[in-house]
């Protein structure tokens, strides 16, 4: 068993997948595997936590050099439609890795057979807002597009998400809450909720709860004002239970009592995200806020009708609506 400092180690010092797992010999499959499963056991997000970027980091390149070791190459992943060869990490969720490829697309890959479920489920939500966004054209930039899947895979592979990318410009929200630790100017904030409400309303419509409105899975383009909902493998019909829940996620009290998830549970977690986004001075939002996340899901707004309610708010407090330049604070030398 390896310490997460041994485990960190040995990953990040290696320069290639040989490096790590030994020559590309067939008869060392086994002693490679054992390695892996071991490496991953430890740096796995769910074992380290939502703060280890760095553990994460390392969890994500442990997976695309082992992937790389029974390749024998670089990795490509092919379909019907076109191939897809991986060129760096961009990003690790709770259930996949993004990755960069060497056109014009990202490629995301569950990080266990075992959540293929998960990633079909992501298709067929996008499947579903894409043909919904196709007659209210308006909606489409507030969620990612995709463009070919891997189909069914033989047993013991991993699903993986071909999607327009979604790269240059844009931060997560998680991001963002780092960048200002005091908490967000409400004006600021005020966009980027009233485009999350928009994402979320157009979601409703058609019967589907995202399921896992986090911080991670929100990505805004700060200079362009641009919020796109992402990370739709938790998704399900309104009325269903999940599929599957997060370790690290903060979820609404009908999902820890094993309920269906509906349209509420989004609301809640939206909101709850607000409050953990808000500067603490930021009463009047942060009141609206805790409204919307009550405990009851029969008490909490429809996101269309809060549309509505929050823009009555915001030109209470602010007045006539005018555009607010933002922009992250430059990260100092070193970080």
């Amino acid at each position: 068993m390896f310490t997460r400092q041994e485990a960190l180690d040995r990953v990040e010092r290696a320069t290639s997948a040989a490096d790590l797992f030994g020559p590309l010999d067939p008869a060392r499959h086994r002693e490679a595997q054992r390695l892996y499963r071991a490496l991953a056991a430890v740096l796995h997000p769910d074992r380290v936590g939502p703060a280890d970027t760095r553990a994460h980091a390392a969890s994500a390149e442990l997976t695309r050099l082992h992937d790389e070791w029974r390749r024998g190459t670089s990795v490509e992943l092919r379909t019907d439609r076109g191939a897809y060869r991986i060129t760096a990490l961009h990003a690790v969720g709770s259930v996949a890795n993004t990755y960069l490829t060497d056109g014009p697309h990202v490629v995301k890959v569950v990080r266990n057979p075992a959540l293929n479920p998960l990633a079909h489920a992501e298709w067929d939500a996008l499947d579903a807002l894409a043909r919904f966004t196709d007659e209210h054209r308006w909606l489409r930039p507030y969620y990612p597009r995709l463009v070919d899947r891997s189909g069914p895979v033989a047993r013991g592979e991993r699903a993986f998400t071909v999607l327009e990318p979604l790269v240059d410009g844009f931060v997560t929200l998680a991001d963002v809450r780092r960048a200002f630790p005091g908490g967000l100017d409400g004006r600021d904030w005020a966009w980027m909720h009233r485009r999350l409400l928009r994402a979320l309303a157009g979601a409703h419509r058609i019967g589907l709860v995202h399921g896992a409105v986090v911080a991670e899975n929100v990505l805004v383009h700060p200079e362009q004002h641009g919020v796109v909902l992402v990370g739709w493998s938790f998704a399900v019909e309104s009325g269903q239970r999940p599929l599957a829940t997060g370790k690290t996620v903060d979820y609404p009290p009908e999902v820890h009592l094993g309920q269906p998830v509906t349209a509420a549970t989004d609301v809640h977690m939206a909101h709850a995200l607000m409050l953990g986004v808000l500067a603490g001075h930021e009463t009047r939002q942060r009141a609206f806020a805790r409204g919307c996340a009550q405990d009851d899901p029969a008490r909490r707004p429809d996101a269309a009708d809060l549309l509505t309610e929050y823009d009555d708010l915001l030109e209470d407090l602010y007045g006539e609506r005018t555009f607010r330049p933002f922009a992250l604070p430059p990260t100092p030398t070193g970080a």
